[in-house]
């Protein structure tokens, strides 16, 4: 016994000295508080920044994601100093958050021929502590190292992913238009995969050890993400573009028939519906969700706030053009963009109190960590905007 104290306290030593990272891990780390790691900050999905912004937002930077077809209509990802932001002339770009300065890119396929078409992503980036993750128009799945920009691995699903991935402990989930969910282990294989019925637009919500996925076939369905089972499936009367929030057992999301649900996950119990009488228009936004409020923008070219316990109107705000941003709330400030062309900072009333206007749709959601607002608009060179203090 007393041979082996020695070699014990070696490995004991060697283990405490270990470089970082040499063990895996977890594929949903963040390692920074203040960031805006996904499409709607969390695997909730609530839409509510972490952060604040100053009281007087004024333009810091603007970055030229291209000199053509480079529209940016996803929302960036704001982690430890660095903004990525992807765009569809098929690549994503890691940007200094202070600077703009252009830390690395990333391409769909690799090539140096100009004229070689390289698949877009019109989804969003989601942003781990060693990992980017993102899938593209043709339905290949790309995982990122976050440091230098280099491709670790990809996976092809059957169709074009829209959608955001969401990670969860080890795993990592996205829908795709093969009418299939997806989870994938941290080196790319398969850990199972969750077939509906048409195509899926949305990001995956998580609540606990459930996921949920809304798509074209107007199924809500609750999937347990140890083994990829149906635990629930609803109807929710119409197909669904945008994707869910999700508070404890109650889930929010808005249809194609012009309704907002509050639904019951487990039991699939509407608690309630909230339409507008007067104008009946899809919903393509995804809700932003507070202990109060769901805002959500909408086809009618308004953004809604609507009680969270009652499902009644609270008030609505008028753009020019149709509202498919996703809002995001900022302490007691609403930011959502429009196909009007303007960024809309709103206070929690439902009047403006600041607006910026590029002139061409905002149709990507606002980021907002360490005190910047980022967001692309579809201009065709890809202008990528950042607000704060100068």
């Amino acid at each position: 016994m007393s041979r082996l104290l020695p070699l014990l306290f070696i490995l004991t030593f060697v283990a405490l000295i270990a470089p970082e990272g040499t063990a895996a891990e977890p594929a949903a780390a963040v390692p920074v508080k203040d960031a805006w790691p996904s499409f709607r900050n969390g695997p909730q999905q609530l839409g509510i920044a972490n952060g604040k912004l100053p009281e007087k937002l004024e333009l810091k930077w603007t970055y030229k994601a291209g000199d053509k077809d480079a529209m940016i209509a996803s929302t960036a990802a704001i982690v430890d100093g660095r903004a990525y932001v992807a765009s569809l002339n098929g690549s994503i770009v890691c940007l200094n958050l202070k600077t703009a300065e252009k830390l690395w890119s990333y391409k769909t396929k690799e090539t140096t021929d100009s004229k070689t078409f390289l698949p877009g992503f019109k989804a969003a980036p989601t942003v781990t502590a060693k990992t980017v993750y993102i899938g593209d128009e043709e339905g290949v799945f790309h995982a990122i190292d976050r440091e230098t920009g280099k491709k670790r691995w990809t996976f092809e699903a059957g169709a074009e992913i829209i959608g955001a991935a969401t990670p969860h402990e080890d795993k990592i989930i996205f829908g795709s238009y093969d009418s299939s969910l997806y989870c994938l282990k941290e080196d790319g294989t398969k850990a199972w995969q969750y077939t509906t019925q048409d195509r899926i637009n949305a990001s995956p919500a998580i609540s606990g050890h459930h996921t949920f996925v809304a798509g074209c076939d107007a199924r809500l369905r609750v999937v347990d993400i140890t083994d990829g089972k149906e635990q629930g499936n609803f109807d929710l009367g119409s197909h669904i573009i945008a994707s869910p929030a999700v508070i404890g057992d109650i889930l929010y999301v808005g249809n194609y028939a012009a309704e907002v649900f509050a639904i019951d996950w487990k039991t699939g119990k509407r608690l309630w519906t909230y339409t507008d009488p007067d104008r009946q228009f899809p919903y393509h936004s995804s809700p932003a969700v507070t202990d109060k409020h769901v805002f959500i923008g909408g086809q009618d070219k308004r953004l809604h706030c609507i009680d969270r316990m009652t499902g009644k109107k609270v008030w609505t705000f008028t753009a020019r053009k149709h509202i498919n941003s996703s809002p995001v709330v900022v302490g007691d400030r609403i930011y959502v963009g429009s196909d009007d062309g303007v960024l809309y900072g709103l206070n929690m009333q439902g009047r403006e109190i600041w607006r910026f206007t590029d002139g061409r749709p905002f149709s990507a959601s606002p980021a907002v960590a360490e005190g910047c607002l980022i967001i692309g608009s579809e201009s065709d060179q890809g202008l990528v905007y950042c607000f704060g203090a100068k």
